[in-house]
């Protein structure tokens, strides 16, 4: 027997070979330890590591809509320690930052299709130049000293006047099925009305970072905070005027993206590499909170005028919507969230006939964006207001309503796609409502409300059903690179990017349990362009699905290899060797076992190929826009949420008793990781739909800049109680290991909250609706509250 096949040390393999799979165990975060002592590396801590690293800042317009009549730089170029200043006539390719259509000036510039001739401002704080210089405190002031004059123009700032101008930005989308207007005629209940939505900002800690620096050869190295490091590379290589392979793009981890840093890194890696290639130094930009919350886009507000038909049990017969959203002076991601946005319009609820049409206004502010749940809450909150709605009408209640609606087993959603597995629903609310004591409570509930006056309750259920995939069919597919070592050690690159959530420990994880190793012997490298090129966005909540799979593929592939060379080593075919935590065995004999570094160091000076690429597509999807059919998801997550908020209804202030969540997250991989996404996100979304308010001037500047005026959630809100659960045996077939998602879903758990609210304003006295606005501030309660009292 050869050295690499004596018997390993008893102990050690049994314990191997009886280890659990490392995928389904509650692990930390890879890198929890760097964060909590501080030794976590983000991009702009890296500039601090580059030697004669100059900084960046803007000089930004004043208005909302102006022609730039002259712009002055010299005056910044006299500041001490200003070594250049960036204006359109630097920009050597093309001077636009929008990933697709090019409608996003890094500058301003003419307006398209002729006539006035002078570079055009298209909101409020864009860009006019960019001063480089020694320090950043050397480069505000530069930017200050810039002079320019401007002729400021009439202003689009609503969705309201957009559509009174007729200003949108592409023809709208339609999805219909049935003959809504019959339905309606035919329905025995009739209601109509509209929903106003807003905004919100993304407010991640690490705002938007760049570092940019030339190499030897003349190529240009971008660090960038960016959920997207291709298109990324593509816009800066445009920009540039240089072809792709001459730009690499690393993204090492982000302070949360949740969205925002899917499009709105480019504008600001570009000038970074613009700024190095012209100064050839190191440049640096970090934008402080302020200037990011001025500069970058956010979620989409919405304005929905919908009619709905019902019967007498409150069951959706007939639904007619029209959905508007604020894109913002570019397109950028929003036609594709409308139309998640459309998509999402019956969130759990079978709609027999219905049409849903989608338009994009043009606005004079900042580009709105991708953020979490990309258009689907907006979309699904239309349906939850239509709901509440219905329930008020016919005097049921609510959570009665929701549940007759549910989609059934067999039953479709409004683009013909089968709901698979839509028995989870009900499923998921019934074991919530047993678990959190929904009707002890509703009794107590309400007798609480019967002997206080000026104090009332609310509690509400409500559900959750998301698709998974990118509508974009041609971003379903993810790359990797696996290179194993000769000691045994392994590295991992693949597309995905780590902003927080979890995802390279879930891929450390499938590392681990496809090669049979420990994944202390595993690391996964940061994301780069060069290492595995052509990735798709980590976005759609796709990031695991999608990543994870393609690293399994290689992994898979290496095992193979490894395998064939193990059998006759093991005495057993390939197909029984077994590989468990460091050690390869028979599966026939586990007392012939070697170290998995001892078959690694054979298979080198065997001349096997320890290295391997690997690949993976979503299969079966594919949607027709113009017939509005088809399966644009490839499966859906299903959750719910049940709420108790308590009302003070002499301030309209409020406070969130207890929440409790059950979500299907398919087999988790992680659970402890998964529960603090869910929770996560129930706190985003609550923030949403209660107390993050954006507030722009009749000028079109942004009010609520920073963390003093934009009311973020805080432990403050978190409720005493706070429980969440996994939905069990709910693996997912054809998911890299029965996984469901988990980014995006549990953001629309948050609905329960605003639901309850209205139910607690319902329980003050009057009949019939509640009008509430979104977001749902104590000012707008109190407003609700104050409605219902002159009502008799």
């Amino acid at each position: 027997m050869s050295a690499e096949t004596k018997p390993l040390d008893t102990a050690r393999r049994e314990a191997a070979l009886a280890s659990a799979p490392h995928v389904g165990r509650a692990v930390a975060h890879e890198s929890a330890e760097l964060h909590v002592t501080g030794a976590a590396l983000y991009t702009d801590d890296l500039a601090a590591r580059t030697k004669g690293v100059l900084a960046c800042w803007p000089a930004c317009a004043p208005h909302a809509h102006a022609w730039l009549d002259d712009l002055d730089v010299s005056p910044a170029l006299a500041v001490p320690g200003v070594v250049r200043v960036l204006t359109a006539s630097d920009v050597p390719g093309t001077n636009d930052s929008g990933a697709s259509r090019l409608d996003e000036p890094l500058f301003p510039r003419a307006a398209e299709g002729g006539g006035d001739p002078r570079p055009e401002i298209l909101y409020a704080a864009m860009p006019v130049a960019w001063v480089v210089a020694e320090s950043e405190e050397a480069a505000k002031l530069g930017a200050a000293a810039v002079i320019a004059h401007y002729t400021p123009r009439p202003p689009v700032l609503t969705i309201a006047d957009a559509i009174a101008a007729g200003a949108f930005h592409v023809d709208g989308q339609k999805i219909r099925r049935g003959e809504p207007e019959e339905a309606l005629a035919r329905a025995p209940h009739r209601l109509e009305g509209s929903l106003e939505m807003g905004g919100q900002e993304h407010f991640y800690l690490e705002t938007h970072a760049s570092l940019a620096y030339v190499d030897e050869a003349g190529s240009v190295f971008v660090h960038a905070s960016t959920q997207h490091p291709t298109e990324t590379q593509d816009v800066v290589a445009r920009v540039l005027a240089r072809p792709k392979n001459d730009v690499v793009v690393q993204q090492l981890r982000m302070g949360g993206g949740f969205g925002g840093k899917e499009t709105q890194a480019n504008p600001f890696a570009s000038i970074a590499a613009l700024g190095a290639v012209l100064t050839k130094r190191p440049v640096r930009v970090r934008l402080d909170r302020a200037r990011d919350m001025q500069l970058s886009g956010k979620r989409h507000p919405f304005h929905a005028a919908w009619k709905a038909g019902f019967d007498d049990e409150g069951r959706l017969l007939a639904l007619d919507v029209q959905l508007t959203s604020d894109g913002g002076h570019s397109l950028d991601l929003s036609f594709p969230v409308l139309g998640r946005a459309l998509f999402h319009i019956d969130n759990a609820y079978f709609l027999p006939s219905v049409e849903v049409r989608g338009r994009v206004a043009k606005t004079n502010k900042i580009s709105n964006t991708a953020f979490r749940g990309f258009g689907g809450p907006q979309g699904m909150l239309v349906i939850e207001e239509i709901v509440d709605r219905i329930a008020r009408t016919l005097g049921l209640r609510p959570e009665l309503v929701r549940r007759r609606n549910l989609y059934r087993p067999g039953q479709t959603t409004h683009y013909e796609q089968e709901v698979v597995h839509a028995e989870r629903l009900e499923r998921v609310m019934t074991e919530l409502a047993a678990s959190s004591e929904f009707e002890a409570r509703r009794a107590e509930i309400d007798a609480f409300n019967a002997a206080h006056p000026h104090v009332k309750r609310g509690l509400a259920i409500t559900p959750v059903k998301f698709g998974i995939s990118f509508t974009a069919k041609y971003y379903n597919q993810a790359g990797s690179l696996v290179l194993v070592y000769k000691d045994g050690s392994v590295q991992v690159s693949h597309g995905g990017t780590e902003m927080g959530q979890g995802l390279y420990t879930k891929v450390r994880q499938i590392a681990a349990d496809a090669l049979g190793v420990s994944p202390s012997t595993i690391r996964i490298m940061p994301t780069r362009t060069d290492k595995v090129p052509n990735t798709s966005a980590t976005a759609a909540s796709a990031g695991t699905d999608l990543n994870g799979a393609a690293v399994k593929d290689a992994c898979d592939t290496i095992r193979g290899r490894l395998a064939a060379l193990a059998a006759p080593l093991l005495d057993c075919s390939a197909s029984r060797v077994v590989f468990r935590e460091g050690v390869v065995a028979s599966g026939d004999d586990p007392a012939k076992a070697m170290s998995f570094a001892a078959l690694v160091d054979r298979a080198y000076h065997e001349r096997i190929q320890l290295s391997a690429n690997g690949f993976y597509q979503t299969p079966d999807i594919h949607y027709d826009p113009a017939a509005g059919r088809g399966r644009p998801f490839y499966y859906y997550s299903f959750g719910a949420a049940v709420s108790e908020v308590e009302i003070d209804g002499f301030t309209g202030m409020y406070g969130l008793r207890r929440v409790d969540l059950l979500h299907d997250v398919g087999d988790s991989i992680a659970p402890s990781l998964d529960v603090g996404q869910i929770e996560g996100a129930f706190a985003q979304g609550a923030g949403w739909l209660t107390q993050e308010e954006l507030v722009w001037d009749r000028e079109g500047i942004l009010r609520t800049s920073n963390a003093s005026t934009y009311k973020l959630p805080s432990l403050g809100e978190c409720p005493p109680v706070f429980r969440t659960k996994l939905l069990t045996d709910a693996r997912s077939l054809g998911v890299v290991h029965g996984s469901k998602a988990v980014g995006e879903p549990p953001f629309m758990l948050a609905f329960s909250v605003r639901e309850a609210l209205k139910d607690a304003i319902a329980a003050f006295g009057g009949h019939g609706l509640v009008e509430l606005a979104s977001p749902a501030t104590p000012e707008a309660v109190y407003w609700s509250i104050d409605a219902r009292r002159l009502l008799p």
